[in-house]
């Protein structure tokens, strides 16, 4: 029932594994425990998609839980609901430029802090150790931001480049 495409248990073992292992590293930077098993398994999909059955038993949890784990990732803006052509089961489908986007919001929270601390850097005074401080930390999101812009522009030209090769040949 599953729809993840492996030629032997073996291989299907491998990919459980990778699975948690990923999971694993996005729980150790924030994520919810169920929210990256979920991802991680849409990710590692064939069709970048599954319904909730197909995640219950790949991942062997309750509906429940891929209820959950799905409202976060939805929330987050990593996953949609799309419901299968005529059927009333809804499927769960990853975001193509799901890294791009995460990135993208994350400058987004980059620049309001950038503008809270400047604020604080301001009402601290740049005489004071905490005002300094404050104001560097605020010139290092900046640096970030201006940072994560160039690579997200070089990344886009990357695929590009790579579609028309892949188109040329």
């Amino acid at each position: 029932m599953s729809e993840m495409k492996t030629s032997s248990d073996g291989d299907d073992q491998a990919v459980s594994r990778f699975v948690e292992r990923f999971a694993g590293e996005l729980v150790e930077a924030g994520m919810q425990r169920m929210a990256s098993r979920v991802f991680a398994a849409l990710l590692v999909s064939e069709s970048a998609s599954m319904t909730s059955a197909e995640l219950v038993e790949r991942l062997r949890i309750s509906p429940a839980a891929v209820s959950g784990a799905v409202r976060y990732l939805n929330q987050v803006g990593m996953v949609s609901r799309e419901r299968d052509p005529g059927s009333r089961r809804d499927r769960y489908v990853l975001h193509n430029e799901v890294w791009y986007e995460t990135i993208t919001r994350r400058d987004q929270v980059l620049t309001r802090w950038e503008k809270v601390l400047r604020d604080g850097a301001e009402s601290l005074g740049p005489d004071t150790a905490a005002g300094r401080r404050t104001a560097e930390t605020a010139e290092f999101f900046e640096f970030l931001q201006e940072e994560m812009l160039g690579m997200m522009d070089r990344w886009r030209e990357r695929k590009a480049a790579k579609a028309r090769a892949g188109t040329e040949a």
